[in-house]
């Protein structure tokens, strides 16, 4: 007890400045401790208040840092292996609320047709307001093919949804021949887990094969993930100067990384889309892919979240997951509360066509159409485009995008 008291009294003594002040707050915690037990309408514990006292003080400093207890523990260490329970879902606290930052593709979230933004009021009729961030995610959180309702408001609208939940295995990098563009490859990275370098890195070796001349890199509603991985995926695309900085307050914690010149596909333009759910790892790509002119960002402002957090442990079962530095753009601009400001700002719209399209005569419907040549064509994309292909229908960005690529790459071949 002696010790864990002693944690508590470090952590106050952060934002003391001196040994009068410093020995005032503690004498005014115990002094607390001691009024809860002796007169609190319930009996408690020293533990018991102290854990509490914990677990209301982490959130205080900022939305990032808490009071992990033995299962909230264990629980983090399975959430960057690709593999874990739950609904496949990325929450956070924003202005006070918990809110959605985004969907992990193809998750019963994602089914579910939750958003990004989405204020999750209710987990099963739990009001969200008073717990902390792990207490929301544990809620959520349990055996799966059992059921979790969640109390969605979207635009001034509350509904429920109900869940199923799952065991959420996640492929993190996918990729397409984009429709009606076959000279660019479309990729998606959903979450930057442990497997996203190595699986970008098969990914491009496929470029010449396919005879791709431009990349669409889809970071919308990517909640972010590794550090490592974002550094690894911008040391593909940028052969010199900063990827990235962190800095805080300890300078253990300051730490700049560099690009690499071999292995660097430097010369193949870029795209990349994003939207209000990519956050933290995804921002940084972005951002540093814009700062070194690298890459056109198209889409809407990133979420904003621009903090690093350690895993400090307190014993062999319980830990503080607290902020400790700032992420930095190449430029030294923050993302913090600020995000990534597309180049191109694109919102979501359905793409319709025109209504007498069909009416019109196309070449093909002409009797001396040379059917010849046309077989001949159809039979060269079957051998020469034999990936999936992701369609443009009702996604105004992702058409944005590609024809910004498109325009990129005539750009460059007239060079």
């Amino acid at each position: 007890m002696k010790k864990f008291l002693l944690s508590v009294f470090m952590i106050v003594s952060l934002f003391a400045e001196t040994k009068e002040t410093r020995l005032a707050a503690y004498e005014k915690f115990v002094k607390v401790v001691n009024i809860i037990e002796a007169y609190y309408v319930d009996e408690l514990n020293t533990t018991t208040i102290i854990n509490k006292a914990l677990k209301g003080l982490l959130p205080n400093l900022d939305p990032h840092s808490s009071y992990l207890d033995k299962k909230a523990y264990e629980d983090l260490k399975v959430q960057t292996t690709g593999e874990f329970g739950g609904l496949g879902v990325v929450i956070g606290i924003r202005n006070g609320v918990l809110t959605v930052i985004s969907p992990i593709d193809d998750t019963p979230a994602y089914k579910a047709g939750l958003k990004a933004g989405d204020i999750i009021l209710k987990i099963n009729g739990k009001a969200t307001l008073d717990l902390t961030l792990d207490e929301d995610v544990n809620l959520m959180r349990g055996k799966p093919g059992t059921k979790v309702t969640l109390t969605i408001v979207r635009g001034g609208k509350t509904f429920d949804v109900t869940i199923t939940r799952a065991i959420i295995k996640i492929k993190s990098v996918k990729t397409y021949a984009l429709q009606n563009y076959p000279e660019i490859e479309y990729i998606r990275i959903s979450s930057f887990d442990k497997n996203v370098v190595s699986s970008l890195k098969k990914a491009l070796k496929n470029l010449k094969k396919y005879h791709k001349k431009g990349i669409i890199i889809d970071l919308r509603n990517n909640p972010g993930g590794l550090l490592n991985q974002a550094v690894g995926t911008l040391d593909l695309f940028i052969d010199k100067g900063v990827l990235v900085s962190q800095k805080g307050r300890v300078s253990s914690e300051n730490q700049v990384f560099y690009a690499h010149s071999s292995g660097t596909y430097k010369n193949i333009p870029i795209v990349v889309l994003v939207n209000g759910g990519s956050a933290s790892a995804s921002e940084i790509v972005s951002g540093a892919l814009q700062d070194h002119k690298r890459a056109v960002i198209v889409g809407e402002t990133t979420f904003g979240k621009g903090s690093v957090q350690a895993i400090l442990p307190i014993n062999k079962n319980e830990a503080v997951r607290l902020t400790v530095a700032r992420y930095y753009l190449p430029s030294g601009r923050t993302i913090q509360a600020k995000g990534v400001v597309p180049d191109i700002i694109v919102h979501p719209a359905k793409i319709e066509k025109e209504k007498n399209e069909n009416a019109l005569i196309k070449e093909s419907e002409l009797k001396n159409h040379l059917r010849a040549e046309l077989n001949k064509n159809k039979k060269t994309k079957k051998t020469k485009y034999n990936q999936k292909i992701k369609k443009l229908d009702n996604d105004l960005q992702l058409l944005t995008g590609a024809n910004i690529l498109k325009a990129l790459i005539i750009a460059k071949q007239g060079e």
